[in-house]
């Protein structure tokens, strides 16, 4: 008989909040503009068909990988379908990540997986644009791991460039 057992482990993440003044539109373009593409099935496919981690991460680096270190995997545009309900925003979370980085934290803990890649929230406002996000390092590190904690860090130092690159702050 197959036997399980369970365990809660309360952290408390940051979610930060840029506003700026630059429409949605360019906000979205230069997110674009700093960011590759590739899905996660892509990522395994250049896994499955290199012959050597050099070739992979080479692959990855040339096709993928955008000048801010990072690739859109997906977007999730609720724009269409909240507007049935009375909102008229623009609305996209955007799921960027390099498998790059993400290897520095799960060889420390893969549970580092549940939160890379990474998600931004792009809103319309009456001013521009707000982008939120929440600090990796305050999802990926809840125990003490000073490795852990020196990679999401780095992950942290890197989305805040992107951050200010997109926001123009």
């Amino acid at each position: 008989m197959p036997t399980a057992t369970r365990q809660t482990h309360h952290f408390q993440g940051t979610r930060i909040q840029v506003d700026c003044s630059l429409p949605f539109d360019e906000v979205l373009s230069r997110v674009h503009s700093q960011c590759g593409r590739a899905t996660g099935g892509a990522i395994g496919e250049i896994a499955t068909r290199t012959s050597s981690l050099e070739e992979f991460e080479r692959e990855v680096n040339r096709n993928h990988v955008g000048p801010a270190g990072f690739m859109i995997f997906s977007e999730i545009d609720y724009a269409g379908w909240i507007r049935i309900y009375g909102l008229n925003r623009r609305v996209l979370r955007v799921i960027l990540g390099n498998p790059l980085i993400a290897i520095t934290m799960l060889r420390e803990d893969v549970s580092a997986a549940l939160f890379a890649p990474v998600e931004l929230l792009l809103t319309d406002n009456a001013t521009g644009t707000t982008i939120q996000y929440i600090r990796p390092s305050s999802l990926i590190v809840i125990n003490d791991n000073p490795p852990l904690l020196k990679a999401a860090q780095a992950l942290d130092e890197k989305l805040e460039t992107l951050i200010s690159t997109v926001s123009g702050i």
